[in-house]
């Protein structure tokens, strides 16, 4: 059984009246790449800042690799590389500038860990020369990145790294993390793309301060409880109302050009249903069986919850 390097016990936090987190429990085992997925607001950033000794819990405890983050922080951070949401490095002085502070910081220097960041500081040595705020989004991405991993450290907290960065970068953003993750280090990553989860060993979805279901991204979808179908048809709006009319109907909602649609009755006719839409003036009509996917999973789970409007 492999170690838990990251370990949170019922974990709360609350700005006033707002409540960030509630009786967090998570476990991140040594070696996983760990997602952390939920839309903006969910508390994700919350939790990171927690375990990064940035922030104290109101409630429960924390610890990495057996220290707590409260008592044990200056360790803590020591065997830690955070990279916040914001970029947040130092935007007067040059890559090579920052990474080279950093490096002194930690009492280190960029040759003695080259080989860990080789393959990203080869992306950005080109502009080692160049101010950090004159680099591009993705550029900023990997200095921060090599940053944070200057010092050669056992877990990686990463905030929503990929938030704000063009779809190669964010690709190629996970691709150095599955070699972070190859050379030992655990990563515990946050992100609000469902799209994403893929990626990791396991994932927590969590929403409005709680977690919903934690287990594999394969696992999870294995999981969904209902038949799912594609809606297709030319006004989305105006079938996306009458599907919410339909007796039947479970769970509803846009999903690109088409409506993801559960039935009260599971396994359907789906030629009864788009006849039932041609009744309401739909033409074109199709209907098809889907496998559910990461987004279907969380809508389903969060449609559960008390605050189950927000998802409609």
């Amino acid at each position: 059984m492999a170690e838990a390097m990251i370990l949170a016990e019922n974990l709360s936090k609350s700005y006033r009246k707002v409540k960030a987190l509630t009786d967090i429990n998570l476990e991140v085992k040594e070696g996983e790449l760990f997602g952390l997925i939920g839309p903006d607001g969910a508390g994700k950033t919350s939790l990171i800042r927690i375990l990064a000794t940035l922030l104290l819990a109101d409630k429960g405890r924390a610890s990495l690799m057996g220290l707590d983050v409260v008592k044990d922080f200056r360790k803590v951070r020591q065997m830690i590389g955070y990279m916040p949401g914001r970029f947040s490095l130092y935007r007067d002085l040059t890559v090579e500038e920052n990474i080279r502070l950093f490096a002194t910081i930690f009492d280190t220097s960029l040759e003695d860990n080259y080989d860990l960041i080789r393959d990203i500081y080869v992306q950005i040595e080109p502009f080692r020369h160049r101010r950090a705020e004159a680099l591009s989004g993705g550029m900023k991405q990997k200095l921060a990145l090599c940053c944070a991993l200057i010092h050669r450290p056992n877990i990686l907290l990463l905030d929503e790294p990929t938030t704000g960065v063009d779809a190669v970068s964010r690709r190629e953003f996970w691709e150095i993390l599955a070699q972070m993750q190859k050379q030992g280090i655990t990563i515990l990553v946050s992100t609000p793309y469902m799209d994403e989860a893929g990626r990791c060993n396991r994932v927590a979805l969590i929403h409005n301060s709680k977690i919903l279901q934690i287990d594999s991204p394969a696992n999870i979808e294995a999981g969904f409880g209902s038949p799912l179908y594609a809606v297709i048809g030319q006004d989305t709006y105006r079938l996306l109302q009458h599907l919410r009319q339909y007796p039947h109907s479970g769970t509803v909602y846009p999903f690109g050009d088409s409506i993801h649609y559960t039935d009260q009755r599971g396994e359907i006719n789906t030629a009864d249903l788009a006849e039932w839409l041609r009744r309401q003036g739909h033409a074109n009509i199709e209907v098809l069986p889907i496998a559910p996917n990461i987004e279907d999973c969380f809508m389903a789970l969060g449609s559960s919850q008390p605050d189950a409007s927000s998802y409609v």
